[in-house]
């Protein structure tokens, strides 16, 4: 009898149908000399502190260094404190007792450094010796199950990447536990979670928003001039190549261009600008142009691109790859003429079936753990709104990916008004390759300018002198947080070169959307429209450990490297660890030095919500002495820092007298007094409405 472990029941269901293991039994199926068993993701993780005696959060304990990691059963938290689940204990006797009668283990959870270590973590705890096969698949396609299972391979092979995974996880608790009872320890009250990949990523999130916060718009001016265009009635405008910063200068210019009636065309240059056709999706880069076309988070994106791939309809999604091999170059032509009479790219695929395909995503050098993400041609039926556009987004790229280039003939004129020099692009598609697939059109495209010559004297049809800002680098979106992390923090515009910085990114594809919506849970960041906003919680803790390494996206990225160097056999996982140790002593020495930035004055301040505790008057927040309740009232509040004088009145008069000198997310100033909500959260009361008790407008 053979066992087959998945990684979850729905994909333990097709492997069992393929193999014949149709028999219901608890915890797994059987039949035809198998049986088929699953997982729920992580059954085994690594002991928490109090596993190794240690209890609570205490100073003399740190850094907490255990010599061997001991496994146990996936842990639930409860009011009593932490305790085994009891559905995934049970679940492991019953794999342990197939484990236990089986004469070979095939291993069949998600193909990738997760879902290995989900398997030899539960094999280590079990204490089993029974030899086991790896079944490493792209897609469950029955085709594809079917040729794994021919083509085992033997476990061994995986050796490696079980060692960089459990490096990897190793790291993750000796940096987060250290880290988070160190700080915790040093603040005095309420918990602050860090870790070796969430901090680093807050502090991106962090340093944006203050470098947009504290950015002063200056003026921009430019003119404007128009003459006639091809068609009658039709006009282009070219615009001055100089802008200014002084509006004298610029009405200077625009006194002495009016009052022209002519200008001359200096020079005419005609150039032809390739754009080659963009490479295959990656799982990173597919969240990102979900992200920033359709507003899906990165959790989102993930979620149904699994769903997907358990339902048979795109390849592993979980990829850092954006290439595929020669082999599998030649089913490309089948997966294209797959998707005629698809309803948006029905054309697209019957024109691409009958011309030589695009070679550009075709690397067998470029491919990590799988190839880049491709669907199967398995047919979709009943798929909801966000599946279908997920899927369709694949299918699209497919198509870009092996479509011609794009080749565009760009003209740049450039002329002279009143000796100012003015210019106007045009451009004429030659070949629209790739750009036909959805019938893209960049700004500019398709702008047909009249045929002049060098010399020619035009006239002016109008002018006109424009005013505008200078502008702040954006907050984060999920989508350039995604490229900030797959480039620790650098920045890059080059596909190619972000492609070559990937190894020294933060976190990996398959774990970066996990790591964004853990600092929403820890309510550090939050939404606003596609915007990532820190809260007064993370802008806090940023300004404590801003400057700290466990807050060094450089040293993370570095880190992140290391691991993918476990993985090649590059360096052995004890030199790694050895290093990480280092690191948590490092990082627990400085946050636990930290607890003057959270030094404190007890005040006569009674807590408003649990009506206890004393207020402690810290340097960025104000917190209820008593241990459960913690009320905390952070001091940045819209740019503006609390006083003291200001928080007495809050506690003691239940709102602030009218505050000047906040700002809005727009960047305008404005006055409120700040009061409580029902639930305790701070909110602004305009002075406008204050008269009228029953209409004041309240914001968070």
């Amino acid at each position: 009898m053979k066992t087959i472990i998945a990684e979850k029941p729905s994909v333990a269901r097709e492997i069992a149908r393929i193999v014949g293991a149709t028999q219901r039994e608890e915890g797994y199926l059987t039949g035809n000399g198998y049986n088929v068993t699953w997982a729920f993701g992580h059954l085994v993780m690594p002991a928490l502190p109090d596993g190794y005696g240690i209890k609570g959060f205490h100073r003399d304990n740190l850094p907490i260094i255990p010599p061997v990691f001991t496994l146990v059963p996936r842990q639930e938290k409860t009011d009593k404190g932490y305790k085994a689940d009891s559905g995934v204990v049970a679940q492991i006797k019953i794999i342990a007792k197939l484990y236990r009668e089986s004469e070979r283990i095939i291993v069949a959870t998600d193909a990738g450094r997760e879902g290995e270590l989900i398997h030899r973590y539960l094999y280590e705890y079990i204490g089993c010796a029974t030899p086991f096969d790896r079944l490493w698949i792209s897609s469950l396609t029955d085709k594809a199950i079917r040729e794994g299972l021919e083509n085992l391979k033997c476990g061994a092979e995986y050796d490696k990447l079980y060692y960089a995974a459990k490096a990897r996880s190793e790291a993750d608790w000796l940096v987060g536990i250290n880290a988070t009872q160190a700080i915790t320890v040093a603040a005095g009250r309420g918990t602050y979670s860090l870790g070796r990949v969430q901090t680093p990523t807050l502090a991106m999130v962090c340093e944006r928003f203050w470098e947009n916060q504290r950015f002063v718009p200056e003026p921009v001016f430019q003119l404007h001039l128009s003459t006639d265009g091809v068609s009658e009635g039709e006009i282009v405008k070219f615009s001055s190549a100089e802008k200014w910063k002084e509006k004298i200068t610029a009405q200077a210019a625009y006194e002495a261009v009016k009052v022209c009636e002519t200008f001359t065309i200096n020079s005419i240059e005609r150039k032809e600008t390739v754009q080659e056709a963009p490479l295959l999706y990656d799982l990173t880069t597919l969240q990102k142009e979900a992200n920033t076309k359709h507003g899906f988070s990165a959790e989102q994106t993930l979620s149904i691109a699994q769903k997907l791939y358990e339902a048979k309809l795109i390849t592993y999604p979980r990829t850092g790859s954006r290439h595929i091999s020669e082999d599998l170059f030649e089913g490309i032509y089948h997966l294209i003429t797959s998707l005629w009479g698809h309803s948006l790219f029905d054309k697209q695929a019957i024109a691409l079936s009958n011309k030589e395909l695009n070679r550009r995503s075709v690397d067998d050098t470029k491919i990590t753990d799988h190839h880049a993400l491709l669907p199967t041609g398995v047919k979709p039926k009943n798929l909801d709104e966000d599946d279908r556009t997920i899927y369709n987004m694949v299918v699209g790229r497919m198509l870009e990916a092996f479509s011609k280039k794009c080749i565009k003939d760009v003209t740049t004129v450039r002329a002279t008004c009143g000796d100012v020099e003015f210019i106007i692009k045009g451009s004429i598609v030659k070949q629209a390759g790739w750009r036909v697939v959805y019938g893209d059109k960049e700004d500019g495209e398709d702008v047909t300018l009249p045929k002049w010559s060098e010399g020619d004297v035009l006239s002016v049809r109008g002018c006109s002198l424009t005013e505008g800002k200078t502008k702040p680098k954006p907050l984060h979106t999920e989508a350039t947080l995604l490229s900030a992390m797959q480039t620790a923090g650098k920045e890059v515009e080059d596909e190619e070169f972000r492609q070559s910085l990937k190894e020294c990114g933060i976190g990996t594809p398959a774990t970066r959307a996990s790591i964004i919506e853990t600092l929403f849970k820890r309510e550090y960041m939050v939404r606003q429209k596609k915007l990532l906003v820190p809260t007064e919680k993370g802008l806090a803790l940023y300004s404590v450990v801003k400057a700290m390494r466990i807050a060094d996206v450089a040293m993370t990225g570095e880190w992140e490297a290391a691991l993918s160097k476990i993985e090649s056999g590059e360096m052995s996982a004890d030199t790694f660890r050895k290093g990480i140790e280092v690191y948590a002593k490092q990082i627990t020495e400085e946050l636990l030095t930290c607890d003057k930035l959270f030094s404190h004055k007890d005040s006569d301040c009674v807590c408003p919500k649990c009506q206890k505790g004393a207020m402690q008057f810290y340097e960025k927040v104000v917190r209820c002495s008593n241990p459960d309740c913690a009320l905390p009232i952070f001091r940045q509040k819209a740019g503006k820092t609390l006083s003291n004088g200001d928080i007495r009145d809050l506690l003691n008069k239940g709102e602030t007298g009218v505050i000047k000198g906040f700002n809005s997310k727009a960047g305008k100033a404005f006055s409120a007094s700040v009061t409580f909500d029902g639930d305790f959260n701070t909110v602004f009361v305009f002075p406008e409405t204050k008269s009228d008790k029953n209409s004041k407008r309240k914001r968070k």
